[in-house]
């Protein structure tokens, strides 16, 4: 609470929360019809249901990084003006040629307008990482969602195949369906991943940026390692539903498959980032730099 009343106390930083407050609402006035089409995907549709935790990561990442913030510089810049006129072509250029995908983007923009206009170029220092994870809550295009989401359903079908055949199971892939015994795991859009794709690299980013005192190198790796460990996780799944079907547990295997998966990838998958950092921790030693000092006997020089 000390913390909080020392950052919001200085004069300059409660201008800079007034202006974008008033900014912030605004443009959530003027772009509410494209939040309620979000909203809906958020809704609907299981690769974007971590979406309403973005906007709350971002805010809480703005926290984190007050220390980042020179309140004494903060001065509203005209060129906010120039960014929002960019965010507002997008929308019109979405409208003009039915691409609902560049409204979306334009929300981005217009958020890294409403901070130059409020505080300049040193507030947009203290909030780039916050404004740029907002692109997490974005639906991706649809030809983009479907170039990701066939090579995933084939890598998992032929995974799952291979681990299945590899642990003993009788597990044949036809396409996008293995069959094993009687039963026929059809690998679907839905299975294939991409939803899980999706929330692990919101997860593995959000990550990163916790772990600020980790070397640069170690934080990337963080953030592309969400694609095996979303291929890990889908095979995973589907290999203990073949297991389940094999063994005569056809209705724990429908329920796993299609109920709880998801809620038991994401501890999955934050245990094995949390790995994959203890070992990137053990591999690499960074030394001190400073000069070792070397203790002589007494009575000696």
């Amino acid at each position: 609470m000390t913390a909080f009343i020392e950052f919001f106390a200085p004069p300059a930083m409660k201008s800079l929360l007034i202006r974008l407050l008033v900014l912030g609402f605004a443009g959530l006035w003027a772009f509410w019809s494209t939040i309620e089409v979000i909203a809906t995907k958020w809704n609907t549709n299981p690769e974007y249901s971590h979406g309403y935790l973005v906007p709350l990561f971002s805010i809480a990442l703005l926290w984190m990084r007050r220390d980042k913030l020179e309140i004494d510089k903060i001065q509203p810049n005209s060129w906010g003006l120039v960014i929002l006129a960019g965010a507002i072509l997008l929308r019109l250029a979405s409208a003009r040629y039915y691409m609902e995908w560049f409204d979306f983007v334009a929300i981005i923009p217009f958020v890294l307008g409403v901070f130059v206009l409020a505080g300049g170029w040193q507030a947009v220092k203290w909030a780039w990482p916050a404004i740029l994870f907002l692109a997490f809550m974005l639906p991706l295009p649809y030809s983009l969602e479907v170039a990701l989401r066939d090579p995933l359903r084939r890598i998992g079908t032929i995974s799952s195949t291979y681990v299945m055949q590899t642990v003993g199971l009788p597990a044949i892939a036809e396409g996008n369906v293995i069959v094993v015994n009687d039963a026929r795991i059809g690998v679907t859009e839905a299975c294939s991943g991409m939803s899980m794709l999706m929330v692990f690299f919101a997860f593995s980013t959000a990550a990163a940026l916790f772990i600020h005192d980790r070397p640069m190198w170690e934080r990337l790796l963080v953030v592309a390692s969400a694609i095996p460990i979303a291929i890990i996780a889908n095979v995973t799944r589907i290999t203990t539903t073949g297991l389940l079907y094999a063994t005569g547990h056809a209705k724990l295997a429908d329920m796993l498959f299609h109920d709880f998966a998801g809620w038991m990838m994401i501890p999955m998958a934050l245990g094995i980032l949390w790995l994959e950092l203890l070992v990137a921790s053990r591999i690499v030693i960074i030394e001190d730099d400073a000069p070792m000092s070397v203790g002589l006997a007494p009575g000696k020089s």
